[in-house]
């Protein structure tokens, strides 16, 4: 299989994600001063974990590899028209896959919302690349979260919360992403109130992935 590297790590955290109640995932966008050059002005979709934990992946890293050049002896990875994208951090050998599909890709998938799916599962993968290799978007790597941390995150003000769509996610053209996303977060600040305090922003934001 061509995902055979998937590291065993990986596949611990989200067997139990499969087994966890479904619950939509969020879109993450960084704030301007995020020091983190792993994070900066990027844009995240992150799901709840059944550990309090949360995991994703950034939505606006495209590197400039094809699977088709990761791959090159696997002829159905050439089909892959989108390049792959850079996930995140945590298991940089791992490959990942965001699936748009009426119903479960297969064994290992996770329900994000209607219509997508995140998967890990080597054999899964394979078959999505074999059968639909374009309704997916592969990643290399994933970011993951402590129980309470991304909560955390969000009461320092760190990432901005807004409710994830599965066009954004496939969005073609992510150089734009952020910038576009950045000013969605500040207009919603502005209708909230002007005078509206940072923190107590930061606060009903981090209420919102706490009741997910």
């Amino acid at each position: 299989m061509i995902v055979a590297r998937i590291l065993a790590a990986l596949l611990l955290v989200w067997a139990g994600v499969a087994s966890a109640q479904q619950e939509e995932a969020l879109l993450l966008i960084a704030h301007p001063a995020f020091r983190d050059l792993e994070y900066r002005q990027t844009v995240l979709i992150a799901a709840p974990a059944p550990s309090g934990g949360h995991v994703g992946v950034i939505l606006n890293r495209p590197t400039r590899r094809s699977l088709g050049s990761l791959f090159p002896e696997h002829e159905p990875s050439k089909k892959v028209v989108d390049p792959v994208y850079y996930g995140g951090p945590f298991s940089r050998g791992a490959l990942v896959a965001l699936v748009r599909a009426d119903d479960t890709p297969g064994a290992g998938s996770v329900l994000l919302m209607p219509h997508l799916y995140l998967t890990f599962r080597a054999n899964t993968i394979d078959h999505v690349i074999e059968t639909t290799p374009n309704d997916a978007r592969y990643f290399v790597g994933y970011v993951g979260w402590r129980p309470g941390e991304l909560k955390s995150e969000i009461d320092r003000g760190l990432w901005s919360v807004l409710d994830a769509n599965v066009e954004m996610v496939f969005r073609k053209d992510t150089e734009g992403l952020w910038e576009e996303l950045l000013q969605s977060t500040r207009r919603i600040r502005a209708d909230a109130g002007v005078h509206a305090p940072v923190g107590a922003l930061a606060a009903t934001e981090a209420r919102r992935i706490t009741r997910r």
